[in-house]
């Protein structure tokens, strides 16, 4: 048989799997955007119109879009923070640790995602595990407000994320050539500059896909603030949702679905571009 052929009938199944449950609904979400919503619900399909694009770019929800995107941000760059030196020092340990040690760093993705983020209510709410041990150590008074805000839902997107971001660091620094670091020492620089002028150069398409898988599934996330936020505001994911579920209004819901795939996709190709790029100048070198 022809290896095109070969190649092709490999990946037909995938294919198939991608085209029907991805492309096929997103084409679909895509086709709802130019009608309206029913009287009772549903969708009005004898009135096309643009009328969803418009709606969608209302500064009213530019205003939450921008706002998740500032907790997005925030919850990246603090994964980042944390998965970097996290995934460095996994890459430096012992061949023989680096399994065990990359299993704790998923071990949280054996438990729902749902069991965790109620987990964190635990700990953070009032009468939870950390106020109580604040107060019982004699250093609060009061109980501090841990839950339901902004910072709450960081901290529950970054434990949620951080992992993905390990291993994405992880794997960079496995490919990484030990022989540059050993000659940049053997050239007089220090740990520290070694680090910034070889490795962390090097494994920026690491760190780069690391911290999109973080944005993109911040930013559409509803759960995480949903719980740890109490309702309190909105970031687009419980806006889509509410859009669905709650007022019925699948077209609006579709058109505001569109403009965050728009956005996740941008960020993909960028970050796709940036990793061509990174590869070509470490073929050139």
């Amino acid at each position: 048989m022809n290896s095109r052929y070969a190649t092709w009938l490999l990946m037909l199944p995938g294919l198939l799997w991608l085209g029907l449950l991805l492309v096929v609904p997103c084409l679909l979400v895509f086709a709802l955007i130019f009608f309206e919503r029913g009287i009772y619900g549903g969708i009005d399909w004898q009135a096309p119109t643009f009328e969803n694009v418009t709606r969608a770019f209302d500064p009213l929800y530019l205003a939450i879009f921008l706002d998740s995107g500032i907790i997005a941000g925030i919850a990246t760059l603090i994964a980042l923070l944390v998965g970097y030196p996290a995934a460095y020092a996994i890459a430096k340990s012992p061949a023989s640790r680096q399994t065990a040690l990359l299993f704790l760093a998923i071990l949280p993705f054996w438990t729902n995602y749902l069991i965790r983020t109620y987990a964190w209510i635990v700990l953070l709410n009032p009468v939870g595990l950390i106020n109580s041990l604040l107060m019982g150590l004699g250093l609060r008074s009061q109980p501090l407000a841990l839950l339901y805000n902004k910072p709450a839902v960081v901290l529950g997107l970054v434990y949620s994320y951080t992992p993905f971001v390990i291993l994405a660091i992880y794997s960079a620094l496995q490919r990484l050539d030990p022989s540059y670091g050993e000659a940049s020492r053997d050239l007089g620089a220090s740990a520290f500059q070694t680090f910034l002028r070889i490795t962390l150069p090097l494994t920026a398409p690491g760190v780069a896909a690391g911290g999109v898988f973080v944005f993109v599934l911040s930013i559409g996330n509803f759960v995480t603030p949903d719980l740890l936020g109490g309702g309190k505001f909105q970031m687009v994911g419980n806006l889509i949702y509410d859009q669905f579920l709650s007022a019925r209004d699948w077209p609006f819901g579709a058109a505001l679905s569109a403009l965050l795939i728009g956005l996740m996709m941008l960020l993909l190709f960028a970050q796709a571009i940036a990793s061509l790029r990174a590869r070509g100048d470490h073929a050139r070198a």
